[in-house]
């Protein structure tokens, strides 16, 4: 049985060293010396050989924007739209339901959400004034729009 190459060689480690310090790309890096990308990145992991963050392009193509400047998301337009600034103490604040609805009352100018289990016979909607543009009044949409309420369901 042949043994198999070793894929770093005393040539290779060199070529790769020699590369890296001026400056060539991990893709460069790996065309040139005939390995994959992920080999060289390793390699240069194992060799604890990094780089020095500078003005590398994704850092130039984020300088667009003021410091700290973030793209708004749709989810804190709304929330920006309902309350301005985020409040902490918003979730406290209680809810009324005093103009609860049927689904056959339900229409846009009335809260949409539900109450109770569907099926229960206590179902209705909320029925409260909506906030303009968007389907809950003020408190439901706090409620439905908290920044970091996804819950991550585990995968099987």
């Amino acid at each position: 049985m042949l043994a198999a190459e070793p894929t770093w060689t005393v040539e290779r480690v060199e070529r790769l060293k020699s590369r890296f310090e001026a400056g060539l790309s991990c893709r460069d890096i790996a065309n040139d010396i005939g390995v994959s990308r992920n080999a060289v990145i390793g390699k240069l992991s194992r060799l604890n050989l990094t780089r020095e963050k500078s003005g590398d392009a994704r850092r130039v193509a984020r300088t667009d924007a003021p410091k700290g400047h973030r793209p708004r998301t749709l989810r804190r337009q709304m929330l920006l739209k309902l309350c301005g600034e985020p409040q902490p103490d918003a979730d406290d604040e209680p809810i009324h339901n005093g103009h609860c609805c049927s689904l056959l009352e339900l229409n846009d100018e009335r809260c949409r959400w539900p109450i109770s289990t569907p099926g229960a016979e206590d179902f209705c909607f909320c029925g409260n004034r909506p906030v303009e543009g968007l389907p809950y009044c003020a408190g439901h949409t706090r409620l439905a729009y908290r920044p970091g309420s996804r819950q991550r369901v585990p995968r099987g």
